[in-house]
């Protein structure tokens, strides 16, 4: 099987509720060109935004099934509560449907905001008891309620992943919203280009300090794209730990944490150098899973002037001797379903699988 492990889809415009469009939280323009929200807008890049094109998308490039993310635009951040939790439960519901409608092809996430925590693991317990969801997308950072941004990775959040941990979830962890606490102008896709990747960083920083991989076994958490420069800052890491332990009382070394069987990296690296260096810090490939991150620009998409198709880079990588064709079969497949807990889940392994009989 090809399982693309990194994916999103937009709602069809009619199918947003009004009161997303009214409140200025988020909608598609009826042509279908751009996604809103007040004071941004993005263009729709590639039909396969939505639901139909993306199956014939995913068809045409021999992708069987697909893993679909929450929207970052729908993390809740800096929304009154009651626009929060009816916005996360607009794109829960939605996801859910998706998969409910195509079990053979998708895999949906459900996200939850963690400054409110009740809330929150009522909605976890909503979305895996009545919707079977079994993958929790967590941002980065969040904003608590008295307006401070915080890492995902943090005490007060620990209920959530104690909660995650009973229901044996994988988590997706992803940035977003970085315009909003780090004060720099936002030109030139400076946050997506290269804030993201810092943001991962610091989320996995924390995770591997707190050792949380350990403290909740029953969770596999993936880093989006690739945690790259947590992979070129290891070094970086350890030196500030031995240096410094004064900074870390009661904390974990970071190479405690490197190729830990519950901690999971995509391949939306970009480049076979960085893949490569990915591989060598994990001693090999077991933790690293294909995501393509389409349709965005920034994923592999079908593109001339990218010179880009998905699955490009593992080719690549293949074709220098980085990976042999079985490891490139293993991220676009095992590893995959063993991120997502397929043996541990009947009902997923079910559905996944029937792709293939």
């Amino acid at each position: 099987m090809r399982i693309n492990g990194h994916s999103h889809l937009l709602p069809y415009p009619e199918d947003i509720p009004s009161f997303m469009k009214e409140k200025e939280i988020f909608w598609v323009d009826q042509e279908r060109k751009y996604m809103l929200q007040k004071g941004w807008k993005r263009p729709v890049t590639d039909s396969s935004f939505f639901l139909n094109e993306k199956l014939e998308w995913m068809e045409h490039n021999n992708i069987d099934h697909a893993v679909i993310l929450n929207l970052s635009q729908l993390y809740g951040n800096g929304l009154a509560l009651e626009e929060m939790k009816s916005a996360l439960r607009f794109q829960n519901d939605f996801n859910a449907k998706v998969q409910y409608d195509h079990p053979s092809k998708f895999t949906s996430g459900f996200v939850v905001h963690p400054s409110y925590i009740d809330g929150a693991l009522w909605e976890i317990e909503r979305c895996v008891e009545e919707h079977q969801l079994s993958l929790l997308c967590l941002p980065t950072h969040f904003m608590d309620a008295a307006g401070k941004w915080k890492t995902i990775f943090t005490e007060e959040v620990e209920p959530i992943l104690e909660l995650a941990n009973k229901y044996k979830l994988a988590i997706e962890v992803h940035p977003y919203d970085g315009e909003k606490f780090i004060q720099l102008e936002n030109v030139s896709w400076r946050f997506h280009l290269v804030w993201m990747l810092a943001q991962c960083a610091d989320a996995y920083h924390f995770y591997t300090l707190k050792m949380y991989a350990d403290k909740y076994p029953d969770i596999r958490v993936c880093f989006a794209h690739g945690g790259q420069l947590a992979m070129v800052n290891l070094g970086r890491r350890i030196q500030g730990f031995d240096g410094r332990p004064d900074l870390f009382e009661g904390m974990t070394h970071p190479r405690k944490s490197v190729g830990h069987q519950n901690i999971y990296f995509d391949t939306l690296v970009h480049d076979t150098h960085s893949l490569e260096l990915m591989i060598k810090r994990l001693g090999g490939t077991d933790q690293i899973l294909l995501g393509l991150d389409d349709p965005y620009p920034l994923g592999e998409m079908e593109s001339e002037a990218q010179s880009s198709y998905p699955g490009k880079l593992l080719d690549l990588a293949v074709d220098e001797k980085i990976l042999t064709e079985k490891q490139r079969d293993e991220l676009w497949s095992n590893n995959v379903m063993r991120w997502l807990g397929v043996e541990e889940n009947a009902s997923l392994k079910k559905r996944i699988q029937s792709q293939v009989s």
